[in-house]
């Protein structure tokens, strides 16, 4: 192939392919594609992270409290307190600090966690008894009870419409003086709140139920949930849930509290060194083992020397002696010789003793005074160990004579 034939061919080969690029690419469409990874370590790690976040959007100083400790050196004016972590383990003392924290001027903010208990008439929630607030089971309610806790206030707002209240009946409506319309907020409508004192001077309600009580304490004031779920990372976006946070926590500075009691050293040391206290139990397992007592002292092992045929055949014949008798012994030892005779001469079992001894005496060529030594019938009586050796090696002479 010349030259130019070579170049025309690289040309064709050219262009197609340019062609079939122009083809691809015009059939090509873009589109986007969204991955999914989920909350990040620290949301995961923090149920209200994007509560701090909006906080702080508005301008509002925000910071963490880790435990009741901090509470010392906490200002009470101007400041707002949102304990929203466990109290089961609080004490009445820490009860006490909180409620003269809140008394010198600051807002404490904290959710209802036991149900009142009509028997016992005590909740077991320490800051709930103090205050006076009962937390009912919505379902347990009375239909009159609920008619006429129905609406929602604040202050002197004034009354709703009733095609205005009975709208969203699962959703907790808050209205604000000088306000015509509601907020609306997503609590859960399961639980009840109820001010058996007369305290609260705010509160906001669904159809059924009271989630929200406020009541003033010394020159401070108390907020009551009935459950803070509205503020978690993937509820506060929802309706007023945002709204509400804001408005409790305006003009303050706001700690939030998600543990109310500190972990002991055993939790401290279980979460963050799991392996080093399994390996710890191990130890202590095996020292105490290594320790124990034993049930007798320590055998010394037998040398590998004095393990010989002899002292087997010995052993076992002992054991024999002591199991069955010297009479078990010696009538194996006449039965063998018989076996023995039967074998070489028919007939032998259906002799007479006399002619047995006999025909012992000409097949094994021994005299017959020691055929009628060892076959002679055993006496009843235990043999003494010179008489019994004796008969076993008379026994033993005839039996390998045969």
């Amino acid at each position: 192939m010349n030259r130019q034939r070579r170049f025309l061919l690289v040309c064709a080969l050219c262009l197609a392919l340019g062609l079939l690029g122009v083809y691809l690419l015009g059939r090509l469409e873009p589109y986007q594609e969204t991955l999914e990874h989920g909350p990040a370590p620290e949301a995961r790690a923090n149920p209200y992270l994007a509560a701090e976040h909006f906080l702080r959007r508005q301008g509002l100083q925000v910071q963490r409290a880790d435990s009741l400790q901090q509470l010392s050196s906490l200002p009470s004016a101007g400041q707002t307190l949102l304990l929203l972590g466990d109290r089961q383990r609080m004490t009445p003392r820490q009860t006490d600090r909180l409620l003269e924290w809140a008394a010198k001027g600051g807002h404490l903010l904290f959710v209802a966690e036991r149900l009142w208990d009509e028997e016992t008439g005590v909740s077991g929630d320490l800051l709930l008894d103090r205050l006076g607030i009962q937390q009912y089971q919505s379902d347990a309610l009375d239909e009159e009870d609920g008619e006429a806790e129905a609406g929602a206030g604040a202050g002197d707002a004034p009354a709703e419409p009733l095609e205005e209240a009975n709208r969203y009946p699962q959703l907790t409506q808050l209205y604000l003086e000088n306000e015509t319309a509601p907020a609306y907020i997503e609590f859960d409508t399961d639980f009840h709140l109820y001010d058996a004192q007369n305290r609260a001077h705010a509160w906001a309600n669904s159809g059924a139920a009271t989630h929200m009580l406020q009541l003033y304490h010394g020159d401070g004031l108390i907020s009551v949930l009935s459950d803070a779920w509205i503020w978690r990372n993937d509820k506060i976006d929802q309706y007023d849930n945002a709204w509400l946070l804001w408005y409790l926590s305006q003009d303050s500075a706001v700690t939030l509290l998600y543990r109310a009691d500190r972990d002991g050293l055993a939790s401290l040391l279980l979460r963050h060194f799991p392996l080093a206290l399994t390996a710890l139990g191990l130890l202590l397992v095996l020292g105490l083992w290594h320790v124990g007592m034993r049930q007798g002292p320590l055998q010394p092992a037998a040398s590998r020397a004095r393990r010989q045929l002899r002292e087997h055949l010995r052993g076992s014949a002992d054991f024999l002696l002591r199991r069955s008798g010297q009479h078990s012994l010696l009538q194996a030892l006449q039965q063998d010789i018989q076996r023995r005779a039967r074998q070489r001469h028919p007939g032998f079992e259906r002799l007479g003793v006399a002619d047995q001894w006999q025909l012992l005496s000409r097949l094994s060529r021994l005299p017959p005074r020691a055929i009628s030594q060892a076959m002679r019938p055993l006496p009843q009586q235990r043999l003494a160990a010179a008489d019994f050796t004796r008969q076993v090696a008379h026994l033993q002479t005839l039996r390998n004579a045969l």
